[in-house]
């Protein structure tokens, strides 16, 4: 074999080891991506999967905790109101001083328990947040708020009437409460600044602003449970959320539900 068939040979091999390389970077590159993808894919089904889930177990607490409440009301407290009619029956017709002065007194324990039982019945057999609109629960939470005189509280809207289901009026409902509850607690505050408006782009966008003393964001740990809540309640339907703060400055809360292309 010649020098030049040699070189050529050489040329050849380099040529196709160069090739087999590139082709071997270029597999693994795509397989790493397709890799990527595909935990992506995974990563993004799990939560929705996870949301799905949280929504559910919202709807399921909601329900079973009227259930209870009728239950209560239909079965236990009937039992108590016969029972206080027995005990006044026996007062009726008692004629020892003492023993009509010791039913009296069991009396009274069954009507108070009775007057309870009705209270936490009706508790939790209240569906006002799928009642009533998003607007009217906040607007409630405010007068309330501002009924006590330690915090004025503001609240503005752009709509008539949003058109939204119980998770989502539950969100923004305990997010207020929330924020609202943190605010006059730790903030100090004088001002609370409520916004709840929609637009083309978004379903509904929450704003809440306070003039409070404020905190370092970077000093929060996760010992903030009222933070986390939030922030988690906002992660269940799937919201965009954002939480700044400066000392002496104020708190200010963005939560925003983005339509569905």
């Amino acid at each position: 074999m010649g020098k030049a068939e040699l070189l050529i040979t050489v040329i050849l091999f380099n040529l196709f080891f160069v090739l087999f390389v590139v082709a071997v970077s270029i597999y693994i590159r795509k397989y790493r991506l397709r890799k990527r993808e595909y935990l992506n894919e995974i990563q993004i089904k799990n939560e929705i999967h996870q949301k799905e889930l949280l929504a559910t177990q919202l709807e399921i607490q909601h329900a079973t905790m009227q259930q209870i409440g009728r239950e209560l009301h239909d079965n236990i407290g009937q039992k108590l109101t016969l029972v206080s009619l027995y005990t006044q029956q026996l007062l009726y017709e008692n004629k020892v001083p003492e023993v009509s002065e010791r039913i009296e007194q069991v009396s009274q324990i069954i009507n108070q328990s009775l007057q309870d039982l009705r209270s936490l019945s009706k508790t939790l057999t209240d569906d006002k947040i799928s009642q009533k609109e998003i607007v009217t629960l906040i607007q409630e939470e405010v007068d309330n708020t501002n009924a006590f005189k330690r915090c004025t509280v503001s609240f503005k809207h752009n709509f008539q009437q949003l058109d939204l289901g119980f998770v989502h009026k539950n969100m923004l409902l305990r997010i207020t409460q929330e924020f609202i509850q943190n605010s006059i607690k730790h903030a100090r505050c004088k001002n609370i600044f409520i916004n709840l408006n929609t637009s083309e782009e978004s379903l509904w966008e929450l704003n809440i602003k306070d003039d409070g003393v404020g905190f370092n964001q970077s000093e929060i740990t996760s010992k903030g449970i009222g933070l986390t809540n939030m922030k988690n309640r906002a992660e269940i339907i799937g919201a965009n959320f954002r939480l700044e703060s400066e000392k002496n400055i104020g708190t200010t809360l963005n939560i925003i539900l983005k339509r569905q292309p």
